[in-house]
């Protein structure tokens, strides 16, 4: 247990049964009336996101959540496969719980996997990959740098916007979080 006052942002909580992470939070101290902490949560399973706020000081339930460094072996029919890399325990998760990081996962490669209680919540991948182009449309001359872009398939199935100068074959590194963009990676 822990008090509104020792609330940080990453931090997840157990409320009414159901595991919420803090993405936001804000003491406020009005002139008049007892203080307040307003909270932005984010359910970790369904990802809905609500804004709620608790009294100053009052007690709430801290959920022991344990991240896991492991690496991502291979798809199994609906489950993905990975593999704790300190105890080499292999662990099947659903697509659910993989979700979005299915587009940006490659064999072989280390994530962070959140469990509680020995359920698996979520899956985190690094903040950047650099995956590889399989295709795109080819460019045509006086195509620039500066200019506009275009959709390209990665060699995970994900498509992402790329410039126009891009071809197939070259690596480049793309945003986890958001899908965009962030250059072209030279050897």
């Amino acid at each position: 247990m822990a008090t509104t006052n020792d609330l940080k942002n990453g931090i997840t909580l157990n409320l009414d049964g159901q595991l919420w992470s803090v993405v936001e939070f804000q003491h406020v101290k009005p002139g008049k009336g007892g203080a307040f902490v307003r909270t932005t949560l984010k359910n970790v399973l369904t990802g809905k996101v609500v804004d709620k706020t608790f009294n100053a000081g009052v007690k709430v339930d801290v959920a022991n959540v344990d991240r896991r460094e492991m690496q991502y072996l291979y798809q199994d029919a609906t489950d993905y496969v990975f593999m704790d890399t300190s105890s080499f325990e292999q662990v099947h998760l659903p697509a659910e719980t993989v979700a979005g990081a299915r587009d940006y996962l490659l064999e072989n490669m280390t994530a962070t996997v959140a469990m509680h209680e020995l359920t698996p919540l979520y899956v985190e991948l690094p903040a950047s990959v650099e995956l590889t182009i399989r295709h795109t449309d080819p460019g045509v001359q006086g195509d620039r740098s500066t200019g506009g872009t275009k959709p390209a398939e990665l060699e995970t199935g994900a498509t992402v916007a790329v410039p126009l100068f891009l071809t197939p074959g070259e690596k480049v590194k793309v945003d986890t979080r958001d899908g965009r963009y962030l250059g072209r990676v030279t050897s």
